[in-house]
């Protein structure tokens, strides 16, 4: 049966490799190179225990090496990505659109054309309407923002 070993290696390498396809992991694919390594030292004749461990050894480097490769060249540092959504707003401009009332200061902003229930950043500011604010965090459903002290020049002329 141990001259016959390396065909259970191809098969087990192909079924990995196709087992890849169906998985959101990179890892089978390394397992399935590391079988038909595996396969091919039984081809040539080596031990089912030298053969075995070939497998784990080339299973296992290729998949610590495609992980620190992957961690250099992609990593998911935060000054690199996109802010969307809701993460967007910190930072940008809005129109008070409704003056400010109540005992916090409760005010309606427009922002990116969704109107959103804000209150001032510090409790004495009283917003007034048509007034530019800037978001300087969100909490929940509320926006908390400050009276902007310039505009961006783009914005300036319209």
């Amino acid at each position: 049966m141990e001259q016959f070993a390396w065909i259970l290696w191809i098969v087990l390498g192909v079924v990995l490799i196709i087992a890849e396809i169906f998985t959101f992991g990179f890892v089978l694919f390394w397992f399935g190179i590391g079988a038909l390594a595996a396969a091919l030292a039984g081809f040539f004749g080596v031990g089912f225990g030298l053969q075995f461990l070939i497998f784990a050894i080339v299973s296992i480097a290729l998949t610590v090496m495609s992980r620190t490769i992957f961690t250099n060249y992609y990593s998911h540092d935060d000054e690199n990505t996109i802010k969307m959504g809701v993460d967007a707003l910190p930072g940008q401009i809005g129109t008070v659109t409704s003056a400010s009332n109540g005992v916090l200061n409760e005010a309606a902003v427009k922002v990116y054309g969704s109107t959103w229930t804000a209150f001032p950043i510090d409790s004495s500011t009283r917003l007034v309407e048509g007034e530019k604010v800037e978001v300087v965090r969100v909490q929940g459903s509320s926006i908390y923002v400050q009276k902007t002290r310039e505009l961006p020049e783009w914005r300036e002329n319209n």
